[in-house]
Order: C-alpha cells, then sequence, then structure tokens
C-alpha cells in the first residue's frame, strides 16, 4: 500500500490496485445526493425502473476497478446500514445493486435497528488490507462534502473500521435475500 506522501496523493484507483488481500465499505446514510447518479436516480424515482446498465453513469469507471482488483484475489465487500422503512434512495440503490455484484463485489444489508450496540465511525469509509481507511464525508443533504475524503493509517482508526465493518457483516442480509420495504 502507499505510505504517507502517495497516500494523500493517490486516486482511489491506484489505492485499489496497490490492495492485495481485501476491499471493505461501509455505508451508513439513508440519502446520497452525488451528482454522478442524479439523472438515473430521477429516472428510477419516475418509472420505478432502475438503469442497469453497465456502460452508464459511473459504473464504466468502477465495474472495471472491482473486477481487476477481483482477478488479482482481492475480496471486495460492501455492507449498507438502512432504515426501515427504507427512503426512496435506498431502493434505488437496491434496484442497482446487481451491477455491484456483477462487478464481483459481495453486498450485504443491516436494518439500522440492529446496530444499536456496534462501535460505529461516524463516517462511511473503505478499508483496504486492513492498513488504510479512506473516509468519505457528505453534507447534510448527500452530496460530497468540500472536503469530501480523508485518508488514515492511524492504528486505531483501522482498528474501529475492522472490528465495525465484520460485526456490521456478520450481521447483515445478502443482498439476494434483503427486501426493501419502501416508506409509505
Amino acid at each position: 500500500m502507499p505510505r504517507n506522501a502517495q497516500l494523500t496523493t493517490a486516486t482511489f484507483a491506484e489505492l485499489l490496485a496497490a490492495t492485495h488481500r481485501t476491499a471493505v465499505h461501509l455505508e451508513m446514510r439513508d440519502v446520497y445526493a452525488v451528482g454522478d447518479e442524479a439523472e438515473d436516480f430521477e429516472t428510477f424515482l419516475r418509472t420505478g425502473v432502475p438503469n442497469l446498465d453497465p456502460g452508464r453513469s459511473f459504473w464504466p469507471q468502477w465495474m472495471p476497478l472491482v473486477t481487476d482488483a477481483v482477478a488479482r484475489g482481492v475480496v471486495m465487500r460492501r455492507a449498507r446500514i438502512v432504515s426501515e422503512p427504507v427512503t426512496d434512495y435506498i431502493r434505488y440503490e437496491h434496484a442497482i445493486t446487481p451491477l455491484n455484484l456483477q462487478a464481483g463485489e459481495d453486498v450485504r444489508w443491516l436494518p439500522r435497528r440492529l446496530t444499536s450496540d456496534i462501535a460505529l465511525p461516524g463516517n462511511d469509509f473503505w478499508l483496504l488490507d486492513d492498513e488504510v481507511v479512506q473516509f468519505h464525508h457528505f453534507t447534510g443533504t448527500g452530496d460530497w462534502a468540500a472536503n469530501g475524503k480523508e485518508r488514515t493509517t492511524n492504528p486505531a482508526a483501522v482498528a474501529l473500521c475492522h472490528t465495525a465493518f465484520k460485526t456490521v457483516w456478520d450481521r447483515a442480509i445478502p443482498h439476494e435475500k434483503y427486501a426493501v420495504q419502501a416508506t409509505e
């Protein structure tokens, strides 16, 4: 893994390319409003149909990163903590998750009511090879904050993220078994 100066200047793609064993991602928000999903999300809200074309939106950049990492033997897992009934955004996210699975990620969902006794970091994160944490910072409306990413190799942060993800993962429901409940 890149160290020190490389850690702050490397792209996420470069960090993932340097990953050898595991890349885990914990998402904890009920709404994201990042620009590269806006058009597909609006269409989903209007039609109820997800865009599962891997050639659209952010997928052409993401899928090769994942397939390359998985081909090198990296285990990629994503866990999502969600409130129930779920928001429209989580319904959308659940509907497009087959593309994550197609790329090689394993995805699980954990209802927020089952997390009360888990020590969770304050932000979503990626943990790479149990060495590097990339925290994600969002605005209150779910868009990227001005300083949207923060990376650290601090042992306490790595340990917190490792334990939080493992606990969430062990309790979470595999994607194919998790049925979203829409808001009323």
